[in-house]
């Protein structure tokens, strides 16, 4: 915690750094006029030609030695002026600077926590060491020298441009050196090689940051826009980024010392460069971020949109329309949609039914409510406001449980299942919460948070903790610890985020849905409490060129997060890590990336990864997240050096069967442990499908969904012994978040199967009956287990703002390592939402 305070303090420190610097820049003047000289006529009456007007625009308006950028007293004089401006402090910064400098200073805090992991996983080798400086040295001399050789040359050709382009990188990088030797001198942090990569601030070092970086980006984005081109660019934006890694390689420095220098460095060329550039003899443009977006045309690809909850009525609803052909252009395989997205998706809706004579008057309704739902959104896509506040909903459930239910679908089975985690036992259960959002242009704010409440329950048999000792192999049998009774106020999907050209990028507690299927996809659902991560999200199909255009809409994810609630980590050299019923210290993390293609209207399909990687003593570093991603070490001894973590892969498809679209969506998902995809491991890989009728019976308002699959393989295949699914011997609490398994409901070693037939009485209201079967293996479980449950459940909005719920289910379970005989529970729900309409919106709109 220490650390991470320590990171955060000094990433605010650097976000008022930053702040300094864009004072600079926003406060540069005009210094000169347009050169170009008003449409008139010559001495002889003559008007003159463009292009005698554009050789006039270049010509200088008196000798160089007037000019204002030269050596000498003038020289010294701007750079006193330049000083002054940094120093001042802020006047004109504003909020749209926020887009790059609230990540700048996320990314430096984030780098300070995680500096002294990754210095020490970098080569010792002294050759290596010495290479590394030799090269930022040398590097750094030659961007000095480019910048006296074009000023040296540009007096002897007479090139104001070169001369020029010589002075501003020199002062570009004096003035860098100042507030960098003021702040190493300030912070007093120690180098890399100092007290064994600790970093310590206050210590009297001169690491932080690195006047290396600093000068070299200094120098390289003065060149860069004096002579703007892509070749120029990549070589001195390439030298100076090569000088900045060489850095760190070499142990002189720290990423964060290197990635501060840079900014700083860049920030202080682009105010010499704006401040004293004289556009008459050439260079280029250099607009500050700001004046950018002033100038950026509004659009919703720029525009902060929240998520739609999983549990909304809003998917069930779109997924009716999917199936009937009236929405093309949707990636089902990933969830959740943004609101932009859904707005998008029904506009789609409206046009197919306006030309379909032969809609139904239910399609007709139901794409009306959603257009109700969305119509903020849609107003927004056209150029208004998105400034928005607004109260989500409040929501109340009461649950009772007569019986003893299963809560633990790690080992055994769920009662309830695909509910964020909650907690429940038997007697009686409460939830009461809230969710609200937020936009302001490109940024978006979401919180839903709620209070539970559930039960006690006593201890798990003797016979059942063997079992989890044997299965989890971990070193002793966990104690008899009874679960206590839960009174907590939680967070779900909670985050924060930003939107740049239609990649939405956000960071805090959120829920992902990776595949097809309503049960809950075999990857990644709700069946486990949100997951802290950073989230990178395209959240509008994007349309690949060339020949990869054959593959249709493309739609990217992924996402770097910690779990929760691990007790347990295994390590080569330290053997089992951990204590029953505390939490490590160190959580494991996890990353997840998802492609979703549809090549065809009728066909999509998308291929998922996971990793979970680190926790226990392993540290999260650059090192440990790349050696995630790497291919291949599959196999490779869990908790060893080589080891890249707990991987696992996915691949699913949905196809609407031609000629039959409007009556039958067939789909199937497929994952596979260790392996690069089960594509090629259809023998080792865990199956679950499913069909889809919207109308079944010829009923236009009955839908009918069934769905199957196994965890369980063949004999042949699976050995007792390799825990196949959901689970690794270095990560002996699996694939789950707070120990609630992140994966479908089926769990590890078992055959499910699921149904739902679905009466719609209205767009948002219905009536459904459903039936859940599962079995256990006996390979795997000794006595093995069974799970049966019928359900009855419906959705009634009382008014478009009040929504009633209730549900009954009957279940019947049987693990003789739980329980001797056949147990059985019935389980009632009845809950009451207010669900603000467009009324209850703050909002604040502005014409374009």
């Amino acid at each position: 915690m220490a650390r991470w305070r320590t990171g955060l303090g000094l990433g605010l420190s650097l976000l008022g750094t930053m702040v300094l610097g864009t004072n600079c820049f926003a406060q540069t003047e005009e210094r000169y006029v347009s050169a170009v000289p008003e449409k008139g006529s010559d001495e002889r009456g003559s008007t003159k030609s463009e292009a005698e007007k554009a050789r006039a625009s270049l010509q200088p308006a008196q000798d160089w030695l007037d000019r204002e950028n030269r050596v000498g007293l003038p020289l010294l004089k701007n750079i006193a002026e330049d000083q002054k401006a940094l120093w001042i402090g802020p006047k004109s910064v504003r909020f749209a600077d926020a887009d790059w400098l609230v990540p700048l200073g996320g990314a430096a805090a984030a780098m300070f926590v995680t500096d002294s992991s990754y210095s020490r996983h970098l080569s010792n080798s002294p050759n290596r060491i010495k290479y590394s400086k030799d090269l930022s040295n040398y590097g750094l001399a030659s961007m000095v020298g480019i910048g006296g050789g074009l000023y040296l040359w540009g007096h002897l050709t007479h090139d104001d441009h070169k001369i020029e382009t010589g002075i501003l990188a020199g002062e570009a990088a004096i003035n860098t050196l100042v507030p960098v030797y003021a702040m190493k001198y300030a912070f007093g942090r120690e180098r890399p090689l100092q007290d064994n990569y600790r970093g310590r601030f206050g210590q009297g070092g001169v690491s932080f940051p690195s006047e290396h970086a600093a000068a070299a980006w200094s120098i390289a984005s003065v060149i860069a826009h004096e002579y703007p081109g892509p070749l120029t660019s990549l070589f001195v934006y390439g030298l100076a980024s090569a000088v900045s890694a060489s850095r760190v390689s070499g142990k002189q420095h720290f990423p964060s010392d290197v990635l501060v220098g840079s900014a700083i460095g860049w920030l202080e060329g682009m105010y010499v460069y704006r401040k004293h550039h004289d556009p008459r003899i050439g260079g280029g443009d250099w607009e500050t971020y700001a004046e950018s977006q002033a100038d950026r045309e509004r659009s919703t690809g720029n525009m902060g949109s929240p998520y739609v909850p999983l549990d909304s009525w809003i998917y069930p609803a779109l997924e009716r329309l999917i199936a009937l052909g009236y929405i093309n252009d949707a990636i089902l395989g990933m969830r959740p949609w943004t609101r932009s997205e859904c707005s998008r998706l029904v506009d789609e809706a409206q046009d197919r039914v306006r030309v379909d004579s032969a809609v139904s008057l239910d399609m007709e309704q139901l794409v009306d409510a959603l257009a109700q739902e969305f119509v903020d959104e849609s107003e927004s896509s056209h150029g208004d406001n998105n400034r928005r506040l607004r109260l989500e909903s409040l929501y109340t459930r009461i649950t009772g449980i007569s019986g003893p239910p299963l809560n633990d679908g790690y080992h055994f089975g769920k009662t309830i299942v695909n509910d964020y985690g909650r907690p429940y036992g038997e007697g009686f259960n409460t939830v009461e919460g809230f969710s609200a959002w937020t936009t302001s242009g490109r940024w978006v704010a979401y919180l839903r948070g709620e209070y539970q409440h559930s039960p006690s329950a006593l201890a798990l048999p003797q016979t059942a903790r063997q079992f989890i000792r044997s299965v989890d192999v971990i070193p002793s049998v966990p104690p008899p610890m009874p679960v206590s009774e839960t009174n907590r106020v939680q967070l779900l999907d909670a985050y924060v985020g930003t939107t740049v050209n239609n990649w939405q990028l956000t960071f805090g507690k959120q829920s992902l849905w990776w595949g097809p299927s309503r049960g809950g996809p075999l990857m990644f659902n709700d069946n486990a409490e949100p997951v802290n991560m950073f989230r990178i999200n395209r959240v509008l199909p994007l349309k690949l060129p060339s020949i990869f255009g054959l593959l249709g809409p493309l739609r990217v994810e992924l996402f770097v997060g910690q779990l929760a609630g691990h007790e347990f980590v295994s390590q080569v050299d330290t053997g089992i890590v951990g204590t029953f019923g505390r939490s490590l210290n160190r959580q494991p993390f996890i990353d997840g990336e998802r492609f979703s293609f549809r090549p065809l209207s009728d066909l999509e399909f998308g291929f998922s990864v996971t990793a979970i990687f680190a926790g226990g003593p392993t540290p999260l570093t650059s090192y440990t997240l790349l050696k995630s991603y790497s291919i291949g070490n599959g196999n490779a001894i869990p908790g060893s050096k080589s080891d890249p973590g707990d991987r696992r892969s996915g691949f699913d498809f949905t196809f609407r069967v031609p000629g039959l679209r409007n009556r039958l969506t067939f789909y199937a998902e497929a994952f596979v442990e260790d392996e690069f995809s089960p594509i090629a491991y259809w023998n080792k890989a865990a199956i679950y499908s499913g069909l889809y009728m919207p109308r079944f019976l010829g009923l236009t308002k009955l839908d009918l969904r069934i769905e199957g699959g196994y965890t369980d393989l063949p004999s042949d295949v699976y050995h007792p012994s390799l825990n196949v699914f959901y689970t690794n011997t270095r990560y002996p609490n699996g694939y789950t978040n707070d120990g609630n398994l992140l994966g479908n409901w089926m769990g590890r070693q078992s055959q499910g199967a699921q149904g739902w037939a679905t009466y719609h009485l209205n767009p948002r209201s219905f009536l459904e009956i459903s039936y859940r079967h599962d079995k256990v293996s006996q390979e795997w479980m000794p006595g093995g287990g069974t799970l049966t449950d019928v359900s009855v459940a419906t959705d009634y909005w009382i008014r478009r703002d009040w929504k009633a719920s209730a549900s009954i289910q009957f279940e019947h379970w049987k693990f003789p390592i739980l329980a001797n005989g056949q147990q059985t529970n019935v389980t009632s729900t009845v809950g009451i939402a207010f669900v603000p309409s467009r009324g209850l919106e703050m909002a604040r709109k502005t014409d374009r």
